[in-house]
């Protein structure tokens, strides 16, 4: 039995999970959940993959319930406890103190807590800590504790790299890496021809390079794709990577002019509309979508000649934060005139920002 962890958007990794599942045949059967993370049961085969996902931040295997599970934690040098659910320091000192008579027989112990937080963050484990177990306690209002210990945590520091480390930047205009792994979560799809027709410099390629998937990106701008080549030979050498990317200059309008072949999946970020100075109205935020939807409607039949048929899109449509409060996501009936049906959309945004990352998991019926 084991447990995730999700990341700032749970809607959003949660969806992307159940996706990651089907896609790598992980047969996981759901228990329980919070809006934070989900027990489940699942093949050991979760810890292989769990590296793939995008807005997880850990996986947990869960060794039983309530405080008496304590006794059935394997023996560790080096401890720390992460607490999700309560912010309780008397709480975290009596299961640690629990923890420590636990193991006395085993030898001398040492107890460890991460500096103002009450769980420690994937960094420490992977970097700081190397020998430290972390005993997980996940917490849900009016029921026992699940006790566990963290099998597998994402890696912040291949993100991060992923992103500032390599050698063209742009970090307002670019899709962040973990956002461009969960999107090729969305797909489903494990193999096969991914694209890319609004590639930029190059991270949503970078990550289907990573995955070994047949990669092809286009741009309508020669500075774009000159870009992409170059981070993605970094990328290349900096992961000892063999495989590459096909990438063309091309108006993602005229796909059957540029790529004679059809592909399993297209993921991809679209040029949003320009910066928003503030927060619209709802009737600006419509003029806006409309203005746009001129512009994504032959983007999708262009998509229509060149995705094969029951072929995945995850793509990006804009929606608004709205001045008046709440945000504007346009509902859009003519996907479905165009051969193409909508299994699921999740938003993606900081507080901060006016414009909304609407994200369209979509079916082309052919």
């Amino acid at each position: 039995m084991y447990a995730v962890l999700f990341g700032k958007n749970p809607a959003l990794s949660e969806a992307e999970f159940y996706s990651f599942s089907r896609r790598f045949g992980l047969n996981v059967k759901p228990i329980r959940s919070s809006r934070y993370w989900l027990l489940f049961n699942s093949s050991r085969k979760v810890e292989r993959y769990f590296h793939w996902l995008g807005g997880s931040l850990k996986l947990i295997k869960i060794v039983g319930e309530g405080e008496g599970a304590v006794k059935d934690l394997e023996y560790s040098r080096f401890f720390t406890l992460s607490l999700y659910g309560r912010n309780d320091w008397r709480l975290w000192r009596k299961l640690g103190s629990k923890i420590k008579r636990h193991f006395k027989e085993g030898g001398p112990t040492k107890f460890f807590k991460p500096a103002k937080v009450y769980a420690m963050p994937a960094e420490l484990l992977l970097k700081g800590f190397p020998e430290v177990k972390d005993f997980v306690f996940l917490f849900r209002e009016g029921e026992s504790a699940l006790v566990g210990e963290t099998v597998k945590v994402t890696d912040p520091f291949e993100l991060k790299k992923l992103d500032v480390g390599r050698p063209i930047q742009k970090p307002i205009l670019s899709i962040p890496p973990r956002l461009a792994r969960t999107m090729v979560n969305l797909t489903e799809v494990r193999k096969g021809s991914f694209l890319d027709p609004f590639c930029g410099i190059g991270t949503v390629v970078q990550e289907f390079v990573l995955q070994g998937l047949n990669a092809y990106g286009c741009d309508r701008d020669g500075g774009q794709i000159n870009a992409a080549k170059k981070n993605l030979a970094w990328l290349r050498e900096e992961f000892h990577l063999k495989n590459s990317a096909h990438l063309e200059v091309c108006d993602a309008r005229k796909l059957k002019r540029c790529f004679r072949q059809r592909f399993d999946a297209i993921v991809t970020e679209p040029y949003l509309g320009k910066p928003l100075k503030r927060n619209p109205s709802r009737d600006e935020a419509i003029k806006f979508a409309n203005e746009l939807d001129r512009f994504y409607y032959p983007v999708f039949e262009s998509f229509a000649n060149v995705l094969k048929r029951n072929g995945r899109v995850v793509f990006v449509f804009p929606a608004y934060k709205l001045s008046g409060g709440g945000v504007y996501r346009k509902e859009r009936k003519w996907l479905g005139k165009l051969g193409f049906e909508v299994l699921g959309r999740y938003t993606d945004y900081e507080e901060r920002h006016r414009l909304v990352r609407d994200i369209h998991v979509l079916k082309y019926r052919g």
